[in-house]
């Protein structure tokens, strides 16, 4: 800094400088601009931020309008008459509401604690749960911690009950602003006791069940106001998640959230550790177990109603309804549900599927038996179907829980009791389940339009509503109904072969070295065509196809085909396993496939190569009349060509005219379809289908015991009972020929164009697709110089040539693991004629070449195999003067015995 005199005069210049006073000025008021712009802009802001909440609040409903109480009308389902065939009421679901002095002390702390730890201190809306899920989602980047409190969750599921449609962001503020606000406006007119029972009472707790007394009767048979610790730590425990933590088929799941419940209980100062430990140790899994099938559904549905409450809850979810509210709006929502059934056709397979003359005389039952037992000191004890199978294996290892009679598993029962009962123990609870066996289940589509017109799920007294369905939920291995479509179909459809090209059925092997068998024994059929396997079910020509178009060429049409259980590459027991092998074309896959599946995927066939997803309902409408679910335009795809679906189609109707699904056929229908049937027998199946119908059918025992006698023929028998009396009033009707279908006169022995003279007895007139029929000529059937010795094609310089007729087997590809060989005829120096195989020859040309002739002491071989020669000229010669003496003797003893009694 400068004080002298020069700098002080300088510096009063500079402060009474006109320039910079206004420049001062100027900053100033630029600043002062700026602030009140700030100012300003912070205030408008916040004004219209207030203004569109409190437009929001204002749209609100008003809080002295809304019920949170639980509420619900009957569902009701229709067949395609109009007949009411079920009714879904809130009583179905088990919803029974209770009042707070039903409830234990136990129950609403156990939701609290895990549901909405500061429900008895805050508002409302819970501003520390807020900020924790924020905090989470911010460092974690997922926000999917809740932070809505238990009066939140009361009013989205009982008045924000459209919120589902929420299409944008802004829509889903403006419901969470409402519901946050109508939170808090509840809390001022309702008590916490009210809330929180009004929750209790409006939950779904899997199982069919909405609310806590439902659910306390379905999973232990008792009502809520008796339910222990450690019960109702489970109940609170489902709410979250009701599928995946449901204590009866999640029972591991549930166990592991139901310690959350409890821990959070002792944290949170509801229970004390004596109490804790107690509840832990409880064996609570077990007992729910065995009171599992005590509890029975007040209204038993038929299974078709079963299966189609399947798939209206998986539609509304679909939908974007969660869980809660698909169960409430089916069971108390007031829907009409417009379902695909067909009265008459359901009616015909339910009296034919409870007929007893339609099934063997000796039905056999299976049991499952589970048994409580309170000790003499007061203690109880569990027994599970499994312990009562060991304890019988001991003496018998082939026990399987099937008995020959009711009579006697009952008496094995008392016997198991006496074993595992002392003097003073009781019985405190017993479980009997007797099913009939084999077990059975039917589809029925009309084809035209995917629609299901008839189910049948099993045989026997149904015990309740959504048990097991065999025709929807059970998966079986499909057997050789598997060939036609995970080989067949993509075979003609994209992999170039047709109905005429031949496989030889001979010795074959899997990748594995594991042989291929054939149903009917060790016996092969050599050459033949593609319409004869099916026909036939040959299972060595469908492996070998399947082979030759590879496995994942017809994995992925199964796919196509709409199979949602076959496995791709998955890791299941510690191994990783796939379905994309060869037995793939016999149906040996991971799981297997359900009934209408299967039955679906020859519909396709039957509909000209389009597949349409099975539906059992056309439309669901609300309470209101609006339609909240149409089925009536399913999800629909062309899998194969319509020729494609022809040449499938005319095989499978040779499979019932004169191959092994001849049992079926009944009066002039046209039918097509293929049986089914492991090798073992644990299944059987019958798929087919007419202009009119595609039906499946299969039978087999609920734990895969061996189908023996005449149980083996029962899914043709039913099939064929069914579909007779379905078409009883239909008129016959042939399978369409579609335009791009041609015929050709082929050699059934090589699938090739004949030769005139060789061929003449064995001409076959096919069909095909236009564009697929061969241009070359036979390659089996050979006339010409034969080698005598090996009986093929003889070489120019072949020592042993005679002029004969050879069928051959052509050369097939090395990935199929065969050589050549031919069945020879060849004229004997007697003038006789010899059959003789000839063994595998890649040249299928005698084996005197050049090269031969070239080798050192070939006179030797040459000798060697004249000997040869005339040794099987003599041991035939020999044999067939055996058959002509054999001949003349039968002939004399015939004559004899034709000759009058003196």
């Amino acid at each position: 800094m400068n004080y002298g005199k020069k700098g002080v005069r300088n510096k009063q210049k500079a402060l009474h400088s006109k320039s910079a006073k206004w420049g001062r000025k100027f900053a100033l008021t630029f600043f002062n601009v700026i602030i009140i712009a700030v100012v300003a802009a912070a205030v408008i802001g916040v004004s219209a931020g207030l203004g569109v909440f409190r437009g929001i609040i204002d749209s609100a409903p008003d809080i002295g309008n809304i019920n949170v109480q639980p509420t619900g009308f009957s569902t009701f389902v229709y067949d395609i008459d109009g007949n009411q065939i079920a009714k879904l009421v809130s009583e179905n679901s088990n919803r029974i509401p209770v009042t707070m002095d039903m409830i234990p002390e136990y129950l609403p702390h156990a939701f609290v604690s895990v549901e909405d730890e500061r429900f008895y201190e805050h508002n409302g809306i819970d501003i520390q749960g807020i900020i924790r899920a924020g905090v989470i989602g911010i460092t974690s980047g997922t926000f999917s911690e809740g932070a809505s409190t238990i009066t939140q969750q009361l009013l989205k599921n009982n008045v924000f009950t459209d919120w589902v449609t929420e299409d944008s962001f802004v829509e889903k503020a403006e419901r969470k602003i409402q519901e946050q606000y109508l939170a808090l406006e509840l809390e001022k007119v309702s008590t916490k006791d009210d809330i929180i029972l009004n929750y209790m009472n409006s939950i779904n707790l899997g199982q069919n069940t909405l609310g806590v007394q439902a659910a306390s009767q379905r999973y232990f048979n008792k009502s809520v106001s008796d339910l222990s610790l450690s019960e109702c730590a489970v109940i609170a425990s489902i709410t979250q998640n009701p599928s995946r933590l449901n204590p009866i088929s999640h029972p591991d799941a549930n166990a592991a959230r139901r310690e959350k419940v409890l821990n959070n209980m002792l944290k949170q100062g509801y229970i004390d550790q004596p109490e804790y430990d107690i509840a832990l140790a409880d064996d609570v899994y077990s007992r729910i177990q065995s009171t599992n099938k005590e509890v029975a559904d007040t209204s038993v549905n038929t299974y078709f109603v079963d299966a189609l409450t399947d798939d209206v809850l998986e539609d509304l979810v679909a939908a974007g309804y969660n869980e809660t509210q698909a169960y409430t709006l089916l069971y108390t929502g007031g829907l009409k549900i417009y379902s695909t059934q067909d009265p008459e056709i359901q009616e015909i397979c339910d009296n034919v599927f409870s007929n007893p003359e339609n099934y063997p005389d000796n039905v056999r039952w299976y049991l499952n038996y589970e048994l409580t037992v309170e000790k003499k000191n007061g203690d109880m004890e569990n027994y599970s179907t499994e312990m009562f199978k060991e304890y019988f294996k001991e003496s018998n290892l082939k026990f399987n829980l099937i008995y020959s009679s009711q009579e006697e598993a009952m008496t094995a029962i008392e016997e198991y009791k006496a074993a595992v009962m002392n003097e003073g123990d009781e019985v405190y609870a017993e479980k009997i389940n007797l099913t009939p066996q084999p077990q059975v289940s039917l589809t029925v589509e009309d084809q035209s339009s995917g629609v299901v017109v008839a189910l049948v799920g099993g045989r026997g007294a149904k015990e309740g509503s959504r048990t097991l369905n065999r025709a929807t939920d059970t998966v079986r291995q499909p057997g050789s109904t598997f060939k036609v479509v995970s080989t067949y179909a993509p075979a003609l459809d994209s992999a170039g072969l047709t109905l005429a090209n031949i496989q030889n059925d001979a010795p074959f092997n899997y990748a594995d070295g594991t042989p291929v068998r054939n149903w009917y024994g060790e016996a092969y059929r050599g050459l033949c065509s593609l319409r004869l396997g099916i026909q036939d079910s040959l299972n060595i020509v469908a492996v070998k196809t399947l082979t030759q178009i590879t496995p994942r060429l017809g994995f992925d049409y199964l796919q196509n085909f709409g199979f949602t259980t076959l496995v791709e590459n998955e890791a299941i027991g510690g191994q990783i396993k796939t379905d994309i092998v060869q037995s793939m074309a016999l149906g040996g896959i991971t799981r297997g496939v359900t009934n209408e599946e299967l039955n679906a995927a020859y519909a396709t066939i039957a509909n000209h190569g389009v597949y349409i997803k099975p539906r059992l309902y056309n439309t669901v409408v609300d309470h209101d009349g609006n339609v909240i679910l149409d089925n009536t335009q399913p999800e629909t795809k062309q899998v194969i060509k319509e020729t494609t679906a022809f040449l499938l189609t005319d095989a499978m109707v040779d499979v019932v005219t004169k191959g092994t699904g001849g049992s079926v056929n009944f009066g002039g229908m046209a039918i097509a379809g293929k049986t089914g049937t492991t090798s073992d027998y644990n299944d059987v199946w019958f798929a087919g289908y007419t202009p009119y119908y595609t039906t499946t059918t299969w039978a087999g025992y609920d734990n895969n015991t061996k189908l023996t006698g005449e149980e083996k023929n029962l899914a043709k028998k039913l099939w064929r009972t069914v579909m007779s009396e379905i078409h009883t009033d239909l008129p016959n009707e042939a399978f369409s020929v579609p335009a791009g279908i041609v015929t050709a006169t082929v050699c059934s022995k090589s699938g090739k164009l004949p030769i005139p003279g060789l061929c003449d007895a064995t001409l076959s007139t096919e069909y095909f697709a236009e564009g697929t029929v061969p241009t070359e000529s036979c390659n089996v059937h050979y006339q010409g110089s034969i080698c005598q010795y090996s009986s093929l094609p003889a070489t120019e310089f072949c020592p042993f040539k005679v002029e004969g007729v050879l069928e051959l087997t052509p050369i097939e590809d090395v990935s199929l693991q065969s050589g050549s060989s031919a069945t020879a005829q060849v004229t004997n120096p007697d003038g006789s004629v010899s059959t003789v195989t000839v063994p595998p020859n890649q040249t299928n040309l005698c084996p005197h070449n050049a090269e031969f002739f070239a080798t050192p002491g070939y006179e030797a071989i040459i000798e060697q195999q004249r000997n040869e020669i005339q040794q099987r000229n003599i041991a035939a010669q020999q044999a067939a003067l055996a058959a002509q003496q054999a001949a003349a003797q039968q002939a004399a003893e015939q004559q004899q015995a034709e000759q009058p009694q003196q």
